[in-house]
């Protein structure tokens, strides 16, 4: 049929075009109609659908350059009539009801014919997939039982009980016109701009370009509503359409979250809740399984593409979860697409997880090409609702699907629906003219031409007629049969409501609803509110949309049995019975991260740009980990535990009276102070023997002293440091050995003086007395005491730790050492003082070294001293050489403690073993002997020295 229109005026009747007045619409630029309804007559319908398309994706995008608002200057825009009035809605798109009018001139193929109709006071439209997507150029494929027929039944059904129900719409009786989509958005198009035929009423003498005849007749019946359609983007664009002429819709499966655009999609609702919804629910899931690394897998068109959009934004909204790769199947994937997309999902080994907005057809093709490349077992999926519980997207691909999780919105089995469905037959139910297909595929038979199908005489099977749904076929109920029930009830309900509104009392429809407004049916189902066939609320958001309930599938498979069991819920939040699921080849739960978890004492590298990706670096060292992130070094005096999650205080060790490195010094020093007790003891009880006398008992009772001092430091280096401790070593270190070498020193010097003062004169040196002597070795002494003091008032002893001595590589085996506040170089400084006596001491043996031993001690003093040398020489390095050592502290303490006491052992042994040995062992030789005077002292050393010329 041809559009054609009336003079605004009633002047004349004109076949090309009615004016209308200017009115501002959405279009900015000047828009030019030819005056013909199609402005290109060799346009065939397809290429007028692609126009429509354009138009409808140049006007829906407010980016566009037709988007924004501007009056149409053209005074012959064209309207198309509707009624005895112009329909030129300011809202409403001229454009395509131009094309909308050039398609109802070239007719819509098989729209009028292929429809299920019932006959009904209010006509509700109906858009189903009965039949899949057909191949190369085909419009439609083979029939599709579940999402189709189940589908259609259900709306049939639906309205059998509302029409049965005397308290729901009295007197008013639902018809419906249903229609086929062949899952295809174009062919779907097709068939819905039949719904909107009844709008364009044409003056008899309406022509098509050229003169020809408008083809068919138009619907007497309008349609007040229409249920569906399937796939989001067939609901995308009927709704684009539906919504010029006020005709509300309302999906049963649609999931979209681009549906929930009021502004766009004011007509449309959906008794299933947006992917939005889904998206967060599989977001939880994927967040519950401790997993945050995945891909994705889309659909080409609204559904899939928006779907996975709704996925990345939500969970870069929430964190913790990265998107490893998102690919797209296409609309008309090419041979071996499929095995290009496993290999792509390849490339991020690590992201097992696959999140899948795709259709039921791409969801099996993805499948087969897993298992193709020996992929069983690898991909852990998470399928949306267009997978849910079915078992077309995995038959014989069950073992690839194992461990899949499925969203599905809640529901529940119909059970009326499948007492009406398993009794259906070809002979009660011819209502459906797509029944007979459906019986053919389900009971894999051909018909016989009395029913309308075409023999086949290849068949090894024909159909009798008398096959049960259920019966002689497996038989599960659709997962949306529900919503499609709900879907007719929410209509049903707001005709109800707004007929108890509009017609009180009055029985059938009063001319306030004869017909149906639209846009006041709209508000009627937004506000509806029951409980639908599952027991459940049916109501509708502000935009149109139900509330997010979801249940939580997996597929599983028992004793060789496969199916799918309920693993939680969604509402809102998530509930999930992890300790139900089962995996692959495994019951521990699968893991699909980027970078495995650091293990304890290990920082987070990121990488950059991808939050879920790292490298696991070590705290090593001293260092522990802080967080996940940071590591530190631990403060002085602690060292990382052996995990390095933390710090533990650093032992402290010091030389202790067990040690094997304090045995040897502390023996040495009980012998020698035994022995220094000996020979003093000795002394004193024969104090007055010409041996004793002869060797200066004064001096020799200092020595004494000195050497007892020496031997006692060895203590005092292996007690425990403290103030008293720190002090005592302090004071006693130098002040032994400058006590004893005192004493020497002023011994040699008598000596050296008195033969030095005999060669030329017979009156004795000065300060030879034993007075003098004492003075003078006290006065020696004072020196070191006087700076000891000083030492003490500067800096007051005390006890450190030092963590840096034994600071190792491995912190392990690091130690703090409890020690006094002396470091190698202050302790040198006790004993240099000390050294310098020595040395002078060493150099007056030396000269002293031709004084006949008959006469005094010079020579032992000599060899004393030289001995004395050749220790601490040999004590210099090896007390330096050490201090890198982990031994540092025991090595350098035996080292001071043994030298010292060898040092003092040679004195002692030199000195005052050979004469406590003659007076203990030869009391003869300690007598008395005749005195020499000092001038022939000094003669007999002349002729000695004489005699040895070398000396």
């Amino acid at each position: 049929m041809c559009a054609s229109t009336h003079d605004r005026q009633g002047s004349r009747e004109t076949p090309e075009a009615q004016i209308c007045p200017t009115r501002p619409h959405a279009l900015a630029a000047p828009v030019l109609f030819p005056s013909h309804p199609v402005g290109y007559p060799e346009m065939g319908r397809v290429s007028l659908l692609e126009e429509l398309r354009k138009a409808d994706g140049l006007l829906s995008h407010p980016g566009s350059s037709l988007a924004a608002p501007g009056p149409v200057r053209h005074p012959r825009s064209r309207c198309v009539p509707s009624g005895p009035s112009c329909f030129c809605d300011p809202n409403q798109l001229p454009l395509l009801l131009l094309l909308l009018g050039s398609l109802v001139c070239i007719g819509v193929k098989g729209a009028v014919g292929e429809a299920v109709r019932l006959p009904g006071d209010v006509t509700l439209g109906g858009l189903f997939p009965v039949h899949a997507r057909g191949a190369a150029g085909a419009a439609c494929g083979p029939v599709k039982k579940e999402q189709g027929v189940h589908r259609l039944e259900a709306m049939l059904y639906a309205l059998d009980r509302i029409n049965a129900d005397p308290g729901l719409l009295p007197g008013v009786r639902l018809g419906a016109r249903l229609l086929d989509t062949c899952s295809r958005d174009t062919h779907a198009l097709e068939q819905a701009l039949t719904f909107v035929q009844a709008l364009l009423r044409p003056a008899s003498a309406a022509r098509c370009p050229g003169g020809g005849q408008p083809i068919g007749a138009l619907p007497e019946q309008r349609v007040a509503a229409v249920v569906g359609a399937s796939a989001s983007s067939v609901s995308i664009m009927v709704a684009n359409v539906l919504r010029l002429f006020a005709i509300p819709q309302i999906s049963y499966a649609s999931t979209a979250p681009e549906l929930s655009d009021n502004a766009r999609y004011d007509f449309f609702s959906r008794v299933v809740p947006p992917d939005s919804y889904q998206a967060q629910a599989m977001v939880d899931v994927v967040r519950a399984l401790g997993w945050n690394y995945v891909s994705t897998l889309a659909s080409e068109g609204n559904y899939g593409e928006s779907g996975v959009e709704a996925f990345v934004q939500i969970s870069r909204e929430a964190g913790g979860v990265c998107i490893a790769q998102s690919i797209k199947i296409p609309r008309e994937p090419k041979p071996g697409e499929f095995g290009k997309i496993i290999k792509r999902l390849m490339e991020t080994p690590n992201a097992r997880g696959i999140i899948i907005f795709a259709s039921e057809d791409d969801i099996k093709r993805v499948l087969e090409a897993a298992q193709q490349a020996n992929l069983t077992g690898h991909f852990l999926w998470v399928g949306s609702d267009s997978w849910g519980a079915k078992i077309s997207p995995i038959l014989n691909v069950e073992d690839v699907a194992v461990g899949a999780i499925t969203i599905l919105p809640k529901r529940a089995s119909i059970d009326g629906f499948d007492q009406y469905f398993t009794t259906r037959s070809l002979e009660n139910n011819r209502r459906n003219i797509w029944f007979a297909e459906f019986w053919e595929d389900n009971f894999n038979c051909k018909l016989t031409t009395g029913f309308g199908a075409q023999s086949d005489d290849t068949a090894t099977r024909k159909c009798t007629g008398e096959e049960r749904i259920g019966r002689d076929s497996a038989y599960k109920q659709e997962g949306k049969v529900q919503f499609v029930i709900d879907a007719v009830y929410a209509i049903a309900h707001a005709l109800h409501s707004m007929h108890q509104a509009l017609c009180p009392g009055y029985v059938g429809l009063c001319p306030a609803m004869s017909p149906t407004d639209g846009r006041t049916l709209l508000q009627y189902i937004r506000a509806v509110h029951f409980n639908g066939s599952a027991g459940t609320p049916v109501m509708f958001n502000e935009n149109g949309d139900a509330p997010g309930r979801y249940d939580i599938f997996q597929y599983q498979v028992t004793n060789g049995s496969g199916g799918y069991r309920a693993v939680g819920q969604w509402t809102e939040s998530l509930k999930l019975n992890v300790e139900e699921l089962e995996w692959s080849g495994s019951s521990l739960l699968p893991t699909s991260l980027c970078s495995l978890p650091c293990g304890p004492g290990e920082r987070k590298k990121m990488v950059k740009g991808v939050p879920c990706c790292w490298h696991c670096e070590p705290c090593d060292g001293y260092r522990y980990q802080v967080d996940e992130f940071t590591c530190e070094a631990c403060p002085l005096g602690a060292r990382p535990t052996l995990n390095h999650t933390g710090c533990r205080p650093t032992p402290v060790i010091r030389l202790d009276w067990a040690s094997p490195w304090a045995i040897l010094p502390l023996l040495l020093a009980v012998a020698g102070i035994a022995a220094t007790a000996s020979v003093l003891a000795t002394f004193i009880r024969h104090h007055n023997t010409p041996i004793v006398r002869a060797s200066g008992r004064e001096l020799s009772y200092i020595l004494l002293t000195g050497i007892f001092l020496i031997y006692a430091i060895t203590f005092l280096m292996v007690a425990e440091p403290g103030p008293a401790i720190c002090a005592a070593r302090r004071l006693l270190l130098g002040l032994g050995t400058a006590l004893s070498y005192s004493a020497l020193l002023t011994k040699t010097n008598r000596i050296y003086r008195i033969f030095e003062r005999g060669k030329r004169s017979v009156t004795p040196p000065p300060f030879i007395s034993p007075t003098s002597q004492l003075v003078i070795t006290f006065s020696l002494t004072s020196v070191q005491v006087i700076g000891v003091v000083a030492w003490l008032g500067f800096q007051p002893p005390h006890s450190v730790i030092d963590y840096e001595e034994q600071r190792t590589p491995d912190p392990e085996q690091a130690r703090g050492v409890l020690k006094c506040d002396m470091s190698d170089l202050s302790l040198i400084g006790c004993l240099g003082y000390s050294l310098v006596l020595m040395v002078t001491c060493t150099v007056y043996a030396i000269k002293a070294r031709g004084v006949p031993e008959t006469f005094n001690e010079a020579k032992p003093i000599g060899f004393t001293m030289y001995t004395t040398c050749i220790v601490w020489l040999a004590f210099v390095p090896i007390f330096f050489g050490t201090a890198q050592s982990a031994e540092k502290i025991y090595i350098q303490t035996t080292t001071l403690t043994v030298s010292m006491s060898l040092s003092a052992s040679v004195s002692l042994g030199m000195l005052y073993v050979p004469k406590v040995y003659i007076i203990i062992f030869h009391p003869e030789q300690n007598v008395q002997k005749r005195k020499r005077s000092f001038k022939a002292t000094s003669t007999l050393v002349a002729p000695s020295e004489e005699g040895n010329p070398a000396n």
